[in-house]
């Protein structure tokens, strides 16, 4: 019974300790501080001892305890529905918002998050009965949480365009920015204003499956979002002219961007941009399908 507790309990610190190595406060506000952490962690424990107890209770022949187990998928999706619920009923109250799309990829992250943690008291509790060897149970639950987390690393715009300032200015009453049409604007201190504090930005897609992916709508809303969150805007609510938007030129796939930020900045502006995420859902690749290379896709 000792050797049991001491698997459970080393097993619980490593899923305690990587969902605390997971954890990501920043700008994006997910989760918020300190109650969104504290929340958070306590899902955490809850995940490490779901993947702690497995292999214990397995070896005591305590089957019906490793049912529990059939609980985590249930606990996985409260997470997400959670998440989910609290980012959609504040969404009304932004400025910017994030978009549906967005919301969804921050809920699934805290779910697969969850999945991380569970597998890592799992694999540490596995080599603890495997090797009878603590220091070596340790070092495989931290190199299975480092390769989980490197796994759901997502891509960045960066990564898929070419980031770059484009000219805003008017052609008559419409606002362009390069080649592409914005919006229309009629009044002529919007204009002066505009020319004044907005910044335009254009991403060039490398190549098809960029292209298809910047077409999403709620990509770019996300994009609009993560920029607006960390270097302002000069807008208020009564003012719908001020919010930032995206077209594309369907010739060539560029989306521009027109901005108005409080930090009065290029460089931090298209350095906000190129560390915009690439959402999951928004993602696609054409080149690889059957309607690009043929009957049975790319081989």
């Amino acid at each position: 019974m000792d050797q049991f507790l001491f698997f459970f309990t080393i097993s619980l610190i490593m899923g305690v300790l990587g969902r605390v190595y997971l954890m990501r406060v920043d700008y994006r506000q997910y989760p918020s501080y300190p109650r969104g952490v504290i929340m958070h962690l306590t899902f955490g424990i809850i995940s490490a001892a779901l993947g702690s107890i497995a292999i214990p209770a397995l070896l005591a022949k305590d089957y019906a305890a490793v049912t529990f187990l059939t609980l985590a998928a249930e606990q996985f999706r409260s997470v997400r529905t959670m998440e989910r619920e609290n980012l959609s009923l504040i969404e009304d109250f932004e400025l910017v918002p994030r978009g549906r799309s967005y919301i969804e990829e921050i809920a699934k992250i805290f779910e697969g998050r969850n999945y991380i943690v569970m597998l890592t008291s799992l694999t540490t509790s596995l080599m603890l009965y495997a090797f009878s060897n603590t220091y070596a149970a340790v070092m495989v639950g931290i190199i299975i949480l480092v390769l989980l987390k490197y796994s759901m690393k997502g891509q960045r715009i960066e990564e898929i365009a070419k980031v770059r300032i484009g000219k805003v200015w008017f052609d008559g009453s419409l606002l362009c920015v390069d080649d592409v049409v914005i919006m229309n604007v009629g009044l002529k201190e919007t204009k002066e204003r505009i020319l004044k504090t907005g910044i335009g930005v254009v991403l060039e897609p490398v190549d098809q499956n960029a292209n298809i992916t910047l077409a999403n709508i709620g990509q770019r809303q996300a994009i609009i979002h993560d920029v607006v969150t960390q270097v302002g805007i000069k807008k208020d609510l009564d003012e719908p002219d001020f919010t930032p938007l995206a077209r594309r030129n369907v010739n060539n796939g560029n989306v521009a961007f027109i901005f108005y930020p409080s930090i009065q900045s290029e460089e931090a502006l298209l350095r906000a941009v190129r560390y915009a995420p690439v959402l999951e859902s928004a993602r696609r690749k054409p080149t690889e399908s059957g309607a690009a290379y043929g009957k049975g896709g790319r081989r």
